[in-house]
């Protein structure tokens, strides 16, 4: 394919999925010394997943008094919060639009090195969608994006991400949603985050299932094993995750599991990282607790860890 070729069928991609995108503009009240009512108005970014439903950031909405939702020709309504998974960074959106909504893709295919491109509302300049090109930069990438939150299995990239991007979708040279755009390193240049797609697909079916979002826990804090980790540290194994800390008064506080136990399977089936444990925690809600497998010194236990749903 010629490069004008290739432009002009991104272009038309570009287009397509512009219509799905929203911009969100958001009041919140705060009150100053004399206790008077002071509005603080802030923007973001987000996409329809169906013809009433937008995704964005919880950080976006949250607190928000009053949400105004405009669409890409310029129509503007009322959006209300449906539901939110603050420890995902997640927020679903109800507005009575007729919205266009995305494909969402498979984040779980996703490949360093592939074309994306950030879409959105960056800096609440809104004269319809802004897009920004780059490439994906790592996966699998953990960051702090407040001292309360962090936000694991992140996807990297350097397409340019600005305030008001934020809830704005990452897409794919097919137009597919693949990310939702949430975070950037202010101090260092291309350097910009998204949130899985498959995150957004659990967040929806846990709200159809359950009505609202929730989330299952065991309460630890791990690490993935890596190939070199386990020669530095001399470990057993080379797949799994170790655990860090364990919060006390957790469901695996109170089995007894500690730091520097190594959880090689769960519920027979073996992990290699974080999101292996956490996808099948969350699997497993139903049913109310897991079985691991746990490698501590020379001792193989298994040890069935109740969930903490919230």
């Amino acid at each position: 394919m010629r490069l004008d070729e290739l432009s002009n069928e991104i272009s038309e991609v570009i287009s397509r999925t512009t219509k799905s995108v929203v911009a969100l503009f958001t009041v919140s009240y705060a009150y100053d010394f004399m206790l008077n009512p002071v509005p603080i108005r802030g923007a973001g970014s987000g996409f329809a997943v169906s013809k009433d439903l937008i995704i964005t950031n919880n950080h976006v909405v949250s607190g928000s008094s009053q949400i105004t939702v405009v669409t890409a020709d310029g129509s503007r309504s009322i959006g209300r919060v449906v539901s939110v998974a603050p420890w995902k960074d997640l927020a679903l959106v109800s507005v009575e639009e007729d919205l266009q909504p995305i494909v969402l893709g498979d984040s779980s295919k996703i490949r360093v090195g592939e074309l994306v491109f950030a879409v959105g509302n960056p800096l609440g300049l809104w004269a319809g969608p802004t897009v920004t090109m780059g490439v994906v930069s790592a996966v699998g990438r953990t960051i702090a994006a407040s001292p309360e939150l962090i936000l694991e299995d992140l996807i990297q990239t350097d397409a340019a991400i600005n305030p008001g991007n934020s809830g704005g979708p990452l897409i794919n040279i097919r137009g597919d949603a693949i990310g939702v755009t949430t975070a950037i390193i202010p101090y260092a240049q291309g350097i910009g985050f998204a949130i899985p797609i498959d995150e957004v697909k659990q967040f929806l079916e846990h709200i159809r299932r359950y009505g609202r979002a929730v989330r299952a826990w065991i309460g630890v804090y791990v690490v993935d094993i890596t190939p070199e980790l386990a020669r530095i540290y001399r470990l057993p194994v080379s797949n799994g995750v170790i655990i860090v800390k364990v919060l006390r008064g957790s469901p695996a506080d109170e089995v007894g599991l500690r730091p520097s136990d190594i959880i090689t399977e769960v519920d027979g089936t073996p992990i290699k990282s974080s999101k292996d444990l956490r996808r099948l925690t969350e699997k497993s809600i139903e049913k109310g607790y897991i079985e691991v497998k746990v490698l501590r010194g020379l001792r193989e236990l298994r040890i069935e860890v109740p969930l903490m749903i919230e």
